[in-house]
């Protein structure tokens, strides 16, 4: 399936100096850069999906240690 991109002139211009320094097409070139770019969006975005699984345990072992007591002066909460 072939679709058609309106890109910046200026940026398909340097995709294809960086292609050629490459030796290889365009094509190539931005196919490897769009599978690099959807492989690190996925993977960071597993990443935080994994750490977010976990974090209210050991979070909340933290919280329970903060003694119960009113804010110093200055540190209350604004009123909304």
């Amino acid at each position: 399936m072939t679709r058609a991109f309106d890109l910046p002139d200026s940026l398909v211009k340097r995709a294809e100096e960086l292609a050629r320094e490459d030796g290889v097409s365009l094509d190539v070139w931005v196919t490897s850069a769009l599978a690099q770019k959807i492989g690190a969006v996925e993977t960071a975005a597993e990443f935080f999906r994994r750490k977010s699984a976990g974090a209210g345990k050991g979070l909340s072992s933290y919280l329970d240690l903060i003694p119960e007591k009113s804010p110093m002066l200055g540190d209350e909460l604004p009123r909304a």
